[in-house]
């Protein structure tokens, strides 16, 4: 791979994102179309609360390996957007809002007994791979966060114009993402472009994004096999 320069680099790594975001996936487009009917929507929510409750555990395993204070004060922002600084705060806890909105009893999507086993292996892969990837390859597999702020203006609108069950409140997970996920994502841009300084680097970089492309594209996958064509597996949720 020939060596790019900072600003060829990012738009690559853009161009992955216009390819292979999951806005661009059929489960995704019947989502935010309103051809879902309430127990669709309730089965991914209860599979997407395993990613968002993953998430800050994902970034604890980059924390300790971050060298300098100054990276882990910055990361240790994102464990905080999750999981709150108190009791009932945080992404995780606005996430359990949505699930409780939708009728799903809160013990039963806390136990994730009704994971299907694609999402648990697909999230899991995700931990696994910024548990053991280069400091590099890690932080840019969080650069999906570019392409985020769009999805979730489409998801809000859409679910809101679409669906009676859904509501502001209900979706209020949305709403400090619009804000977080680009400041994380200028962050997390401006390391790639700063330190992959080799082709090998830019090459790893540009693999771990299309890598967490394709963990949020299997875990639509399987929602669409499961819950839309019918195939629902044993010990998954059954609407």
């Amino acid at each position: 791979m020939t060596l790019l320069t900072p600003d060829q680099l990012e738009a690559r790594l853009r161009e992955i994102g216009a390819e292979r975001y999951h806005n661009r996936h059929p489960f995704h487009r019947k989502l935010h179309d309103g051809r879902l009917d309430k127990a669709q929507v309730q089965a991914w929510a209860l599979n997407r609360y395993y990613y968002q409750a993953r998430i800050p555990a994902k970034d604890a395993t980059l924390l300790a390996r971050l060298p300098t204070a100054e990276l882990r004060r910055e990361w240790r922002r994102r464990i905080e957007d999750h999981d709150g600084t108190e009791p009932g705060t945080g992404g995780v806890a606005r996430w359990l809002m949505l699930t409780d909105g939708l009728g799903l009893d809160r013990d039963y999507v806390e136990s994730l007994d009704g994971l299907l086993p694609a999402t648990r292996f697909s999230v899991d892969a995700y931990v696994n791979f910024v548990r053991d990837q280069s400091i590099l390859a890690a932080i840019a597999s969080s650069l999906t966060e570019l392409f985020s702020p769009t999805i979730i203006s489409e998801r809000v609108s859409g679910m809101l114009r679409h669906y009676d069950f859904v509501s502001e409140k209900t979706l209020a997970y949305f709403t400090p993402r619009l804000t977080q996920a680009p400041r994380d994502s200028d962050f997390a841009l401006a390391y790639v472009r700063e330190n992959a300084r080799t082709s090998e680097q830019q090459k790893e970089v540009l693999g771990a994004l299309e890598f967490k492309c394709s963990v949020l594209w299997t875990m639509l996958d399987a929602l669409d096999y499961a819950y839309v064509d019918g195939h629902i597996p044993p010990g998954a949720f059954v609407p």
